[in-house]
């Protein structure tokens, strides 16, 4: 890990389930921030520099992870094109993990939600890495 979270040349996939760590403090409620300033207990599950993906505290499958930018943006429409990296980053190691979870076989959902109609509850950009049973379509 680099950057808020000192060096390290490679990312990070915990593999022995928990990594909690608590701190106090506050990031204006918005829940991936505190996750990723470690304000709040979390299972990390992956992380670089850029990046941290956690498992989701209310999981509507078997596997349920998010991936997150370190950088705060609150949703989709506030990105710039120089954000563009950054997301893809997001999807290649959401793809990644799915692999080293073994989700490819049998399929997996990756969802952005934008704005509250989508169902955005948390508004930090946020990857849902869903799978582990079968999902339906459509699917709100």
């Amino acid at each position: 890990m680099s950057g808020v979270f000192g060096p390290s040349t490679e990312n990070l996939f915990v593999d022995n389930g928990v990594r909690n760590i608590f701190l106090s403090g506050k990031n204006n409620g918005v829940l991936t921030l505190n996750v990723i300033q470690r304000e709040i207990p979390s299972t990390i599950v992956f992380e670089n520099e850029n990046l941290v993906g956690f498992n989701d505290i209310n999981p509507v499958a078997p596997q349920h992870v998010l991936f997150v930018p370190k950088k705060h943006l609150e949703k989709i429409h506030d990105m710039s094109k120089d954000d563009s990296p950054l997301i893809g980053e997001l999807i290649y190691h959401a793809k990644e993990y799915a692999r080293k979870i073994n989700l490819t076989e049998n399929g997996y959902r990756l969802v952005f939600n934008t704005g509250r109609d989508a169902g955005q509850d948390v508004f930090h950009i946020h990857l849902h890495l869903i799978g582990g049973r079968i999902m339906t379509w459509p699917p709100g």
